[in-house]
């Protein structure tokens, strides 16, 4: 059977199950859904694009692709930087942004169901009007979406202290590789019957099944925060006070890194003044209750000027220091203006966070990229983002360069290739490297059991063997 014929016949399977409008196929439309945010990862041609709305509908999807053999490509809203949601060729695209029902949210229980759409920061706002806080806060939570984060293990600002969505999974809905709907975890506060297959799901990027439904745990709404302001000639000194917080037993309920290039690119956005004051600026902030949390405040204060803070200060300002957290979520976007972003998200000890940072500098020169920072510097999530000019080829394959270099450097430091973004197709090497061939072969040997027919995502995460 010819591509034409086998394509042909797979949409009109796909719409003999499901309400008009579901599937797409207007190669304008189709476009919008083909890449995530990942810089310069390879993508294909998709079969079609379906937005369903229910999980008998996913349900449908997945067992007419199974018939057809046809590749599915689970997508949220797009935001990935690791290429997890790139379509491959003669695939199903299969977007979650009609499935936006926050089904329960339970005081009682502490916990909240909801369809794989629901874009983060609206889950925390409906869980907020209940008293209830959900902690994972990826910079991205404005747009991306709770199955994203489930998929890619999502973190943030605050994961430091609270966690990150693994931590908060108490059970999933999916569809299986075989056309099952199954579910699996629990809603108790404790359970340990079989398995842990939702854990096995979170982080699994789509490769392993079709999630439609998460239960999370949630936690009491949170105290006020102290905000702690640090301004570094260096990055590696900024690195400095990183470890100075962690030897000191301070446990801040964030600590975010940005450095001048971030600062610049937000001041030429958002005209906020931050590149004037510091090279390198260290937010931290502690949200412990009453006198301990003033003294954590004043601890961490204290830790920042040991380790050379030109300027270091306890803001009094809550709309001042909200304003410098929302520096910390522009920087990125700020940068895209620039030009083309590749994005790392390595992983180190906090121990090694300033040897870390300095290795990053030297893959910039060594290079001649142009490399900023901004990192989850309290757990030693860092984030450079290499920068080039759009149809710069010479730059690219620099910066490439650059990125190889300090997955190796982060390896060497006893970190990993990827905090919360995903391994997606820019990481697959960086797992080879860090997981080695035994390891690999056991994360074969789970997708083939899972996925028996190979249809999830195939090609992403681990490559074949």
């Amino acid at each position: 059977m010819g591509d034409d014929a086998w394509r042909r016949e797979l949409i009109e399977d796909l719409d003999s199950g499901l309400p008009a409008g579901r599937v797409i196929t207007d190669p304008d439309v189709v476009s919008g859904y083909v890449h995530d945010d990942a810089e310069w990862a390879p993508h294909g041609t998709p079969a079609a694009v379906v937005r369903p709305r229910t999980a008998e509908e996913v349900r449908h999807v997945v067992q007419a692709c199974l018939r057809h053999r046809a590749p599915v490509v689970p997508r949220g809203a797009g935001t990935g930087l690791s290429g997890g949601a790139n379509a491959i060729e003669h695939s199903v695209v299969v977007s979650t942004e009609a499935m936006t029902t926050i089904k329960e949210i339970n005081r009682r229980e502490r916990l909240a169901v909801v369809e794989p759409g629901v874009v983060n920061d609206h889950l925390r706002a409906a869980c907020a009007e209940h008293g209830l806080w959900y902690p994972p806060d990826p910079a991205s939570a404005p747009w991306s979406t709770i199955g994203g984060n489930v998929a890619t293990n999502a973190g943030g600002l605050c994961c430091v202290k609270y966690g990150v969505t693994r931590d908060y999974v108490l059970g999933l809905e999916f569809v299986t590789g075989t056309g099952e709907l199954v579910r699996v975890g629990r809603r108790t506060a404790k359970g340990v019957a079989g398995y842990d297959l939702a854990g096995l799901m979170v982080g699994s990027e789509g490769t392993l099944g079709f999630i439609t439904e998460v239960t999370v745990r949630l936690r009491p709404a949170r105290l006020p925060e102290h905000t702690v302001v640090g301004y570094f000639s260096s990055i590696v000194d900024a690195g400095r006070a990183v470890e100075a917080v962690a030897v000191a037993g301070l446990e801040p309920s964030a600590l975010e890194l940005i450095d001048r290039h971030c600062l610049a690119a937000v001041d030429e956005w958002k005209n906020m003044g931050l590149s004037t004051e510091a090279d390198v600026l260290l937010l931290g902030r502690t949200d412990s209750a009453g006198p301990a949390g003033e003294r954590e405040a004043d601890a961490m204060l204290a830790c920042f000027e040991k380790a050379g803070a030109t300027f270091a200060a306890r803001s009094t300002d809550q709309q001042e220091a909200d304003a410098l957290f929302d520096a910390r979520r522009l920087a990125y976007p700020a940068l895209e203006r620039l030009g083309p972003v590749l994005t790392e998200d390595v992983c180190v000890p906090k121990g090694a966070v300033p040897g870390m940072l300095a290795r990053i500098e030297e893959a910039a020169a060594r290079h001649d990229t142009l490399i900023a920072n901004i990192a989850h510097a309290g757990d030693g999530n860092l984030h450079p983002l290499l920068i080039t000019r759009s149809g710069d080829d010479a730059a690219r394959k620099r910066a490439q360069a650059a990125f190889d270099d300090i997955i190796a450097a982060a390896l060497e430091l006893g970190g990993t290739v990827t905090g919360e973004h995903g391994v997606g197709l820019l990481k697959r090497d960086g797992l080879a490297a860090e997981a080695g061939p035994a390891v690999l072969a056991l994360g074969r040997a789970i997708k083939d059991a899972l996925d028996p027919h190979g249809i999830f995502n195939p090609g992403k995460v681990i490559a074949p063997g």
